[in-house]
């Protein structure tokens, strides 16, 4: 067995997807923002993935802008049936590499065309709307008008499944009764799990969570309780992550991203890390640990 299959399988709408994906946005120049420094290497980044039997790719129009779907079109165009590219609208670059809010049903509408056509596709397999009322943290406003933009083109055949990232519990909510959503993207990992609640309740409903970030915003005694666990197991500290994330929640679908081959077989290689109950014991804790 070819050790991605291990991180075992979760429905993303009306496909079913391994566990252990890749996410593009470090294809990107610096700053996501630009062409690669490499062109060649990234492409053979998102060739090997494919070939390793990542099906589920996350990615954005606003990623460079355009750099990553065209990417992907050069990369892997015609695409394989298994493949689902997953994408987010709802926000822009600015000229200074700036995230900028894109919410009117003009620039929504903009978006989603872009990627269509920068990824060669008559259809979006998932369009996350992005909610950018705070560009650091999810903060409370009305998705309606939005995410009514995104279940019109649905309706229209442009959108066969519509996902909310960076969002709060009560937006969901009220996602959920404008239109079927089939997964979350939030910022969630070992030391951020503000999610954990909504990661259950997401996974008693059939819809997928896909955290962001799986190593960001650690103190240093949490990066140091996750170095000694990868030590001992002989693995490295982002595997040892993405293994925990794939044990806590089994809606949980992970896009860690590079821009290298050898990290990128590194990061898929975590499918097949076993981790022993001392080591969750001692990972489980992370989240409380503060440095002194």
């Amino acid at each position: 067995m070819a050790s991605i299959e291990q991180s075992g399988t979760f429905k993303l709408g009306d496909r079913s997807v391994k566990r252990l994906g890749y996410g593009a946005m470090q294809l990107a120049g610096p700053g996501v923002f630009g062409p690669p420094k490499d062109h060649d290497a990234a492409l053979a980044v998102l060739r090997e993935a494919v070939a390793s039997g990542v099906d589920h790719v996350d990615t954005s129009d606003f990623y460079g802008p355009h750099v990553t779907n065209q990417l992907i079109r050069e990369a892997l165009h015609p695409y394989s049936g298994v493949l689902v590219i997953v994408t987010k609208v709802g926000a822009r670059r600015g000229a200074d590499k700036s995230w900028i809010p894109a919410f009117s049903p003009e620039e929504l509408t903009q978006a989603v065309h872009d990627n269509l056509r920068n990824l060669g596709l008559d259809a979006l397999d998932v369009v996350n709307l992005r909610c950018m009322f705070n560009p650091h943290h999810p903060a409370e406003g009305s998705i309606e008008a939005q995410l009514s933009v995104l279940a019109d083109l649905q309706r229209k055949g442009l959108v066969r499944h519509i996902g909310l990232s960076h969002v709060t519990s009560t937006q969901i909510t009220e996602g959920r009764k404008i239109c079927e959503i089939v997964c979350v993207q939030n910022h969630y990992n070992l030391a951020h799990r503000a999610d954990d609640d909504l990661i259950d309740q997401l996974a008693r409903d059939g819809i997928a969570y896909v955290p962001y970030f799986p190593l960001g915003g650690f103190t240093p005694l949490q990066s140091s309780t996750l170095s000694d666990v990868a030590q001992r197991l002989g693995a490295t500290p982002m595997q040892v992550a993405l293994a925990w994330l794939l044990r806590r929640a089994p809606n949980i679908l992970l896009i860690p991203g590079t821009s290298s081959v050898a990290h990128l077989r590194e990061n898929l290689a975590a499918a097949s890390l076993v981790l022993p109950d001392d080591a969750m014991k001692a990972l489980n804790v992370i989240a409380s640990v503060r440095a002194a």
